[in-house]
């Protein structure tokens, strides 16, 4: 390890161990310090590494008021772990929800992203996109000093940690005086990777210096990325309960339901609605870059200048295979598990295709910010802060389309499908065609449709925050601070999209396979696809790729407006138009006072602090309308809504308003020189999902029989309200090891459940069972032949009930559409509650040590597989567990780290499930890291790290784990890189 010296007096050190932990935020009290440094000289011993983050870490956690946890960087541009979300998996009670086999998101004791707000140098952050989620791994790690995580209310925090607050802390030149900087290069080998760079560069600069006997300070960090890796996955969109069923010979159905005493079967039963196979070849590169500029012209004042930004672009190409389902008279056979779950089926009609994906999403970030901190007297402290920051996500980024662009080609010349989940870990489908055989040829693909879509999203803030403190310095009271503060926080949220519908077709009618000659498809074998999974032997066991540019310069030729009419060939995700926009502005002004008492009971220290803080929002929706005019029936799989063209648009406006008072108490009782105690009681909220919050009202554009859904949105929705209570011990029995347990309790108050609401439009008619169709029904039936969605479809066409284009309409004689309309209302309350645990030990001066830490919680919010009934759980809720072991000894670094995250609720609602809302969960997760870390010299560090050592994979499932979801595997990635610091 290296050891660094300069000096500081004890006043100084003292002040600096009391403001660094005690938020003003936390990095300006910093600065205050720095000034008051100046003059005096002690010496003081910075210990760098493993182990120095680790005692930083733990004295923070030890002086702070509440319930905190923190991590703080080895050295100056060399954090724990590269990517944020990675280092904050570590604290005990925060999990992460990954992206592309990395940490994006985290839960905090079972609250997930939306409940968590993210700060950065105590500035409230946009939410990445239209989200008040932040994606972390969109930012680098070398330039941040600290992560502070505050688990209790504070009333001098922004609002919107229900579940945490966390602090971002970046370098700050007159935090450190002196000249400062590390620059580090490493190639990244991701073991999964196939049509990218086997080998992709990373590199990071951090440099820091102050001038004029520190009066001027200057530090920018900038890190590029590139990553090339491979997806391979499976999916299945959504399960549908209780679809209609034929009546079947019992030799073609096993039902394993248990029998009610009228004979009957009992519970509810579901079918997939499609099984498809992918592979995506993912190109990543992030771009970070922050500048900070301070200016303290006298010892009292500093004045601080910052800007971040951060860049991320993620292209995708893929290729798929699979097939879609359609559910009644086409079920020739099934098998049902004992909770009705088929876990085999054979059904006619539909399709089965080959499709390739392509698009490139840009998330751009950038914030900026001023401060003055001025110390006024040894009484009075002032800041003031303002910054504005956006959040934006383009997934339109794809130069050459604009959009994301999927083409599907393949054949509706089928005789049945097979789906079957009786072995293995990932379901099977397969399809018997018309040619005989369990493969199409080559020469025998279609064109589907393709579609284009673009949906930019952004959330920006601008706040100002003007903080104060005033210091007992002459009341022999035990009051010792007073912290006051005003803040007005302008949040806009909005984005719009755009669709191109179904382009070419849709739907194999009429058929145009003679667009794509047979040299266009590349057959592969599926030999070693998901190997991480035990896939039995794979059905289907080949797939066809084909270049995504030719398939769609092949259409855009050959599918013109002479040849298809309104169906023309087109890319233009806006080629009628915006389909939907929507904007939340949420105005909070808020007003905090909190109070710091020290006094001593029995010989016992204490230290408490009261507070409160007041927020009135104001919340503005503005919605564009669209009308819909009716639903076609395009093709066998494929209902088009039609929409009102030409008129002007509409846009709807709506107000919501409310207001919180949070108050927060915190006691700390210094029981022993090692042994502290805490007890936290306080309110905290988060504000409802944006979605939530927009107004007015849209229907599906796509409403496939089992999927005529639309949503309604609510300005008026309460933020939830979380009453929060905690008590800790905690054990510190020696330099950078301790021992903590502690108990927490959250009783949520305006819990928000979606309503879905059974609703018929006036003018929209519904073609399915209508007289039309029950007529081609019964022509079908009288010929002795099998009523598929196919078969009727093509009869409806032969009775002469189709337009011109071989679309079907609707008719004054059809029912109306029944639609399930989902709305979201405050409802009762919830708890959750739960304990952590967690231990960290240095074994003396040997070199050894390790932590582990493990979250148990529980609450009333948990989603009941067997109801069909609207639910509001609470996502994200698990247990948790994560462990380090580290050597760190003569220039020697070596560190091995397990995370595990138990089952938890995904979400509610399935892209192509059933209108009751079923749920996604994830299935467990642990990985194993390794990094290395030697100096050659006390400048230069060589080091090795490996993400994912046993190639973990990631599984989803429905209400019960045989309703398959998803399985993805992305194999383990290393790195090999040196670092220079001086």
């Amino acid at each position: 390890m290296k050891i660094k010296q300069f000096t500081l007096s004890q006043t100084a050190v003292a002040v600096a161990m009391v403001l660094a932990t005690a938020p003003l935020p936390a990095v300006h009290a910093q600065e205050q310090a720095t000034v008051e440094s100046k003059e005096k000289n002690v010496e003081v011993i910075q210990i760098k590494g493993i182990r120095g983050s680790l005692i930083r870490s733990m004295d923070m956690k030890r002086e702070s008021n509440g319930v905190v946890d923190a991590i703080s960087a080895e050295e100056m541009g060399k954090f724990p772990d590269t990517n944020l979300a990675e280092s904050l998996q570590r604290i005990t009670g925060v999990s992460v929800s990954r992206s592309n086999g990395e940490g994006s998101q985290i839960t905090v004791r079972g609250f997930g992203p939306d409940f968590n707000l993210i700060t950065l140098n105590g500035r409230q952050m946009p939410g990445t996109g239209y989200t008040r989620s932040f994606n972390l791994e969109n930012l680098s790690s070398e330039g941040v000093s600290a992560l502070e995580i505050q688990k209790t209310a504070r009333a001098e925090n922004p609002s919107g940690g229900l579940g945490a607050t966390v602090n971002i802390v970046t370098t700050k030149p007159l935090s450190n005086p002196g000249q400062h900087g590390s620059v580090s290069a490493k190639g990244l080998y991701d073991s999964s990777n196939v049509a990218g760079e086997d080998v992709t560069p990373e590199f990071a600069a951090v440099y820091s210096n102050t001038f004029d006997d520190e009066r001027y300070g200057i530090a920018f960090s900038f890190s590029h990325q590139q990553r090339d890796f491979q997806k391979q996955q499976a999916n299945i969109q959504g399960w549908q309960a209780n679809v209609a069923l034929p009546d079947l010979d019992p030799e073609f159905v096993v039902d394993r339901r248990a029998t009610g005493a009228d004979g009957e079967k009992l519970g509810n039963y579901y079918f997939p609605k499609d099984m498809n196979y992918g592979i995506e070849d993912i190109e990543r590169e992030r771009t970070n870059g922050q500048l900070t500029l301070q200016f303290a012209p006298t010892d009292n004042f500093v004045a601080t200048l910052d800007y971040t930004a951060s860049n991320a672009v993620t292209g995708v190409e893929s290729i798929g295979w699979g097939v879609w389902n359609e559910f009644g008279g086409n079920i020739n056979a099934y098998e049902l598990d004992e909770n009705g779950t088929a876990v085999y089926a054979d059904i006619g009609g539909n399709d089965g295709s080959f499709t390739a994906n392509r698009g490139t999403t840009e998330i751009k970030a950038e914030s900026v910010g001023v401060n003055f901190n001025w110390t006024a007297n040894a009484d009075w402290q002032f800041e003031l802060d303002y910054h504005d920051s956006n959040n934006k996500a383009d997934n339109g980024a794809d130069k050459g389309l604009g959009s994301q662009g999927q083409i599907i080609l393949g054949s509706d010349q089928l005789i049945t499908k097979y789906y079957d989940y009786r072995t293995g870990d990932v379901p099977q489908a397969w399809i018997l065609w018309k040619n005989g055989t369990n493969e199409l040829a080559a020469g025998e693909i279609d064109s589907n449709f393709s579609q284009f879509t673009h949906s930019p999203g952004e959330t920006s803030i601008e706040q100002l925050q003007l903080n104060g403190q005033w210091t007992n310095n002459d009341f022999q009271i035990p009051l010792v601070n007073v912290k006051f503060g005003a803040a007005r926080t302008e949040q806009t949220m909005g984005g719009h999209s755009g669709w191109s519908g179904l382009r070419g077709g849709p739907g194999f009618n009429p058929a145009y396979p003679q667009i794509f000659p047979d040299q266009m498809f590349i057959r592969h074998s599926t030999d070693g696809f998901l190997d991480s999974f035990n896939m039995g032997s794979l059905n289907p066991h080949y797939y066809y790729s084909y270049d995504f540019d030719e398939a769609l310069a092949r259409q855009l030729a050959f599918l013109t407006e002479d040849v298809m009419g309104a169906d023309v060939y087109s890319i233009d995700p806006y080629f009628d138009g915006i389909d939907s926009e929507s904007y939340v502005e949420e105005v909070t002004n808020s007003l905090f006072l909190q109070s710091q008492w020290d006094t001593e009971v029995a010989a016992i220290p204490l230290q408490f602090n009261i507070g409160v803080r007041y927020e009135e929002t104001d919340v503005t929706s503005t919605v564009r309308q669209r009308v819909e005019t009716q639903v076609n029936w395009e093709s066998p799989s494929e209902w088009i809504t039609q929409y009102e063209q030409g008129g002007t648009d509409n846009f709807l406006e709506q107000q919501g308003k409310h207001d919180v008072l949070l108050p927060m108490f915190d006691l700390k009782a210094d029981l022993t020189d090692e042994l502290v105690a805490r007890f936290s009681w306080g309110k905290t909220i988060s504000r409802a999902p944006l979605g939530f919050l927009a107004g007015g009202r849209s229907l599906s554009g796509s409403p496939k029989p089992g999927s005529r859904s639309g949503s309604q949105g609510n300005t008026n929705l309460l933020p939830f309200e979380s009453t929060n209570l905690d008590f800790t011990l905690e054990y510190y029995y020696a330099e950078g090891s301790y021992a903590a347990i502690g108990y927490f309790r959250k009783d949520v108050d305006n819990f928000i459940q979606t309503t879905i609401t059974e609703t018929t439009i006036e003018g929209l008619h519904d073609i399915l069972n209508g007289p039309r169709y029950q007529q081609a029904v019964r022509d079908i039936e009288a010929r002795g032949e099998q009523a598929t969605s196919t078969a009727i479809f093509e009869q409806m066409l032969a009775n002469g009930n189709g337009n011109a284009d071989g679309k079907i309409e609707p008719d004054a004689a059809d029912p109306l559409i029944v639609w399930q309309i989902s709305q979201p209302a405050n409802t009762d309350a919830k708890s959750v509650d739960g304990f952590e645990v967690a231990v960290q030990h240095l074994f003396g001066e040997s070199g050894f040590g390790f932590g582990a830490n493990a979250t148990f919680v529980d609450g009333d919010v948990k989603f009941d597989v067997n109801s069909l009934q609207q639910q509001a759980p609470l996502t994200g809720l698990s247990d948790s567990a994560n462990a380090q072991l580290f050597y760190e000894r003569d220039g020697l670094s070596v560190k091995l780290t397990y995370a595990w995250r138990d089952e938890y609720l995904i979400g509610v609602g399935q892209s192509q499930g059933s209108a009751d809302a079923p749920p996604q969960f994830a299935e467990n997760y642990g990985q194993w890291d390794f990094s290395v870390n030697y100096e050659l010299t006390d400048e230069l560090t060589v080091f090795a790290e490996g993400i994912n050592l046993t190639d973990e994979t990631e599984r989803g499932y429905g209400r019960f784990k045989e309703q398959f979801l998803f399985a993805r595997q992305y194999g383990p990635r290393y790195t090999l890189g040196a670092r220079y610091r001086f």
